[in-house]
């Protein structure tokens, strides 16, 4: 069973799953998309980083509620929807403005997933999965900072190939701890009945009191 830090790890399984299916969408119209209008481009990002912002608020208010910690989902909710209203009112359609903010937010995400990693659990999986989302959020930002010499939305672009990595382990990540839920629920059972076993067992057998010579 793995040692989880509370502080840290408070995400629901089902907030990273979602989180995987909006980044995965968001990659895939900026991808494949028709969508040439750089502006329109980053109005969509906007917008998208302020669903995941809504997400990771509604996570760290679940937490709350559990009484779990709430750290971790609202670094994330901040970085997502600060993010979003420097791009929709700062930028104010300016290309070299919206490539820092995106470059800088890319960059900030991956710094933020290697400091989770390396505090919220032991468990290998988890942890590999963290940093190494961490590591390619950090290399994506500097690539996003210098393309802004190519072609107008390149650097949306590889923002959209990071969406679709930081999607896939989003999905690995819930499913991964969805699984982990299950074993300890099932491990706390059983070890719940094996107190209540040695309890019962203990009753029917009461310790014997020496003879009087």
């Amino acid at each position: 069973m793995a040692h989880i830090n509370r502080k840290f790890i408070d995400k629901h399984w089902l907030v990273s799953i979602i989180r995987g299916v909006l980044a995965a969408t968001f990659g895939i119209v900026t991808l494949f998309g028709a969508m040439r209008d750089w502006e329109l481009l980053v109005s969509v990002m906007a917008v998208f980083l302020l669903c995941m912002g809504i997400i990771d608020s509604a996570s760290a208010l679940y937490a709350s509620v559990k009484k779990h910690g709430w750290i971790n989902s609202i670094f994330d909710a901040a970085v997502d929807v600060i993010a979003a209203l420097f791009l929709l009112f700062f930028a104010q359609n300016n290309l070299l403005a919206s490539l820092i903010i995106i470059s800088a937010y890319t960059f900030v995400s991956g710094v933020i997933d290697i400091f989770h990693g390396f505090l919220s659990t032991v468990d290998p999986t988890d942890r590999f999965i963290r940093v190494i989302t961490g590591i390619l959020g950090c290399v994506m930002g500097l690539v996003i900072l210098n393309a802004g010499d190519l072609e107008i939305t390149t650097f949306i672009r590889f923002f959209g190939a990071y969406m679709l990595i930081v999607s896939v382990t989003s999905m690995i990540y819930g499913v991964h701890n969805r699984a982990q839920n299950i074993e300890d629920k099932v491990a706390r059972k059983e070890s719940a009945k094996k107190g209540a076993a040695k309890k019962a067992s203990a009753k029917k057998s009461p310790a014997k009191t020496p003879k009087k010579k």
